[in-house]
Formats: C-alpha cells, sequence, structure tokens
C-alpha cells in the first residue's frame, strides 16, 4: 500500500489493508455518507471527501494531517492480520473484513455519541449526533461542526430529548454538565485504569460504552467492547452459554492481548454481518 500526502489530499494506492465501506460501517464512527464510490466523514469541525476503489483512494481534505491519524494510516495492518489469522476461530472474520482499519477519533465526541448509541439502532444514533451538530455546533457553511463541550452545555434535557435520546437525555445532560475541558485533556493522559474509572463515573456510560471510548477515542487497543454479537461470538467460541459480559471481557482480552480492539473489530463486523445465531 502507498500513500502520498499533498496539501490537501492523500492519495493511498492499491490500498490492500484499508476498505472504506468496512471501515465505516464497522459501528466506529456516524457521522458519515456513502454514496456508490464516494463518502464523506466528519470528526469535530473537520470534513474529508473521499473517493475509492479497489486500487485507489483518495481523502480530499483541508486537514490532511487529522486525517491521516484518523484513519490510522501509520500502522501496518497486514502485521496486525498476519498475528491474528493464526487464530482459527478468528481467521473467517479476517478475511470478511479484513479492510477494515481502527478509527483515532475525537474523545468527547465518542463520549458524546457512545452514549447515544446504547440500546439503540445506527439510523436513530446518527439522526440524533446531526440534531445536535444542526442545534448546538458551528456552521461551517455546507455542514455543522459536532458541537463543542461548552456549546453543548447549553442544551437542555428537553433539547436532548427533541434529538430523540429518550431515556438517555437526562443522563447525557447530567455527563456534558459533570465534565470539563480540562477532565477530557487530563483523561488522554491517565494510566488505562483511571481512564476507565472516569468514563464509569459519567452517567450513560456501561462497561461496554467505556470500552468502545477507550479503543476508539484513546487508541486503547488491549480493551475488547463486548455487545450482544461478541457475547454470541463468545458462546460460540466457547460452546457455552455465557451472559455474564464481564467474565467475556476479560477472557477475550486475555486472548488477544494487544491486538484485543483490532479482533473485536473483525468479529463484529463478520459475525453481525453473518446474523451469528
Amino acid at each position: 500500500m502507498k500513500i502520498e500526502t499533498l496539501n490537501n489530499k492523500i492519495i493511498i494506492t492499491n490500498p490492500q489493508n484499508f476498505d472504506i465501506i468496512q471501515t465505516l460501517n464497522c459501528g466506529q464512527i456516524f457521522r458519515f455518507v456513502i454514496d456508490g464510490n464516494n463518502a464523506v466523514v466528519f470528526s469535530k469541525d473537520k470534513r474529508a471527501d473521499i473517493s475509492f476503489s479497489k486500487n485507489k483512494i483518495e481523502i480530499i481534505t483541508k486537514d490532511t494531517s487529522y486525517f491521516y491519524n484518523f484513519f490510522d494510516l501509520k500502522t501496518d495492518y497486514g502485521k496486525i492480520k498476519q498475528k491474528l489469522i493464526k487464530d482459527k476461530f478468528l481467521a473467517p472474520a479476517i478475511e470478511y473484513g479484513g479492510g477494515i482499519r481502527i478509527i483515532n477519533n475525537d474523545v468527547y465526541e465518542m463520549i458524546v455519541s457512545f452514549i447515544i448509541s446504547a440500546n439503540n439502532n445506527i439510523g436513530r444514533i446518527k439522526k440524533s449526533i446531526e440534531f445536535l451538530c444542526s442545534h448546538f455546533g458551528s456552521d461551517m457553511g455546507d455542514y455543522f461542526a459536532f458541537p463543542t463541550l461548552n456549546q453543548l452545555k447549553t442544551a437542555t434535557i428537553k433539547d436532548f430529548s427533541n434529538a430523540g435520546l429518550g431515556y438517555r437525555a437526562e443522563q447525557m445532560f447530567e455527563t456534558i454538565q459533570k465534565i470539563t475541558v480540562q477532565d477530557i485533556e487530563k483523561l488522554k493522559t491517565l494510566p488505562l485504569d483511571e481512564q476507565y474509572k472516569f468514563l464509569l463515573s459519567l452517567k450513560g456510560v456501561g462497561e461496554k460504552v467505556a470500552n468502545c471510548i477507550l479503543l476508539f477515542g484513546l487508541g486503547v487497543k488491549n480493551v475488547f467492547p463486548v455487545d450482544t454479537w461478541i457475547n454470541k461470538v463468545y458462546n460460540n467460541l466457547t460452546q457455552t452459554e455465557e451472559t455474564d459480559r464481564k467474565k467475556i471481557t476479560k477472557e477475550l482480552t486475555a486472548r488477544y492481548g494487544n491486538l484485543s480492539g483490532y479482533a473485536q473489530q473483525y468479529f463484529f463486523y463478520y459475525y453481525r454481518d453473518n446474523k451469528l445465531k
């Protein structure tokens, strides 16, 4: 895979380990639109327009360094897959979703987005986030930025309810009022156990959501978010009917170690798409 960075464009030739559709559709990001062989991706106040084919990906943006990191282009996913594919249970998932890359998104945006995502579907999640962007975010001309923490602090419980958050409206209000910009910046520097403890102290953040925030917002790879699909994967792997997700998280993290986050994404994408029973 060859990567060339220009002033307003990233060109990726022969993207063997990068599939835009797989990366955007595997549950780690909600602010995007796919239209044929084109996509638009938003993060914070930034935008990337993407065209893609089997042989080339072009990412057009004013913020090339941001999206170079966002799409984790420095990481050799070929080496990661070589290690993980030795696990026979994981191998078919890697073959199916081998173009997935773990996105490095903004941690504050991930806190808000994954609180909204709890017990929710993709369509409603995207609509709720877009509502918050259009009502509280800065107008960037042809799109709205994700609202800053200070902008979102002006939102009321009713505003969050109008955004379609349902029972999450009060949780979101309490969390937004509690955290500060300084908290978010400090969170990036804390040891993993303290990051986890802080996230669990937020209303609307349980263990699965906390692990998603760690993985997609803080770049922590030795975590394994467990939802309904991963629970089914575990039970298929172990031939059990385990429902204790703390135990599942612990055992899968121990199994895949520092590559747990990658394994989780391959498992999730493959078994969700193939409707594991």
